[in-house]
């Protein structure tokens, strides 16, 4: 039932195998999506080498430098859309970044420069993305993130990014308010734990990790590919009538007190 066959769809943040970005992108290839992914650029062409190796197996249409801090390349993407597909389906923003500084320590000591760092790349960027995707989704689609519970509860180590993420949430709500009349639906997953290049900064990540294995209610954490599942049903017409929403996949986590 779940069909994405001629949908056009754009996956940010694939940085390697275990990103959960990647899990996203091979469930929309399987239901049947046209892929397009963007990467990091580097001087030395890394990310780019990295990434297109990774990702040929999907046989991507589009594949492009983006660095959501440069407002040019988020322009230059989006007119290679444009000129491809003519029209985007489904935006999956999978990006989010914190210096070490806004990791460890007191969470007053933060320094402003990464403070503003981290909720330009991590939070402000699903607005420049959706404001570039917007007038491509002329049939309507679904723009996806992720975020984690750190957005809503004090996680260890988390500090800065539980700011950045509480922004994204906010995030998703006011821009599904405004893409509503288009037929445009925003929504999040909150992941459990999952070892990924960008958890491995967060210290204490296994530990976590091991907690949720003790403590949630299906004993284990969950895995990529199960993101990526339900990434695919909320960008599918199965879930038309779901915008706004912050849905956990986290192995039932979120719900226990102790």
């Amino acid at each position: 039932m779940l069909d994405l066959t001629g949908k056009n769809a754009l996956v940010t943040g694939i940085a390697n195998n275990r990103s959960i970005a990647w899990g996203i992108a091979q469930q929309l290839h399987k239901a049947g999506a046209n892929i397009g992914v963007t990467y990091l650029p580097d001087d030395k062409g890394r990310f780019e080498k990295k990434v297109g190796e990774l990702v040929d197996p999907l046989n991507p249409s589009i594949f492009v430098p983006c660095d959501v801090q440069n407002e040019a390349q988020i322009t230059s993407a989006f007119e290679a859309i444009a000129q491809k597909w003519g029209r985007l389906d489904i935006l999956i923003h999978c990006l989010a970044f914190a210096d070490k500084e806004g990791l460890t320590g007191d969470f007053s000591a933060i320094p402003k420069a990464a403070f503003t760092q981290a909720l330009e790349i991590s939070t402000y960027s699903l607005v420049s993305l959706t404001r570039a995707a917007k007038p491509l989704m002329s049939q309507g689609g679904s723009i996806l993130t992720l975020t984690y519970l750190g957005g809503v509860k004090v996680i260890p180590n988390y500090n800065l990014m539980g700011i950045a993420k509480a922004g994204l949430e906010m995030s998703v709500r006011y821009l599904a308010s405004e893409l509503g009349p288009l037929n445009i639906r925003v929504n999040a997953i909150s992941a459990g734990p999952i070892r990924t290049l960008a958890s491995s900064a967060v210290g204490g990540i296994l530990d976590m990790i091991h907690h949720v294995e003790k403590v949630a209610p299906l004993r284990r954490t969950v895995t990529q590919v199960e993101v990526g599942n339900t990434a695919a049903f909320l960008c599918s017409d199965l879930a038309s009538g779901i915008t706004g929403q912050i849905i956990y996949v986290d192995a039932g986590y979120e719900i226990m007190g102790m």
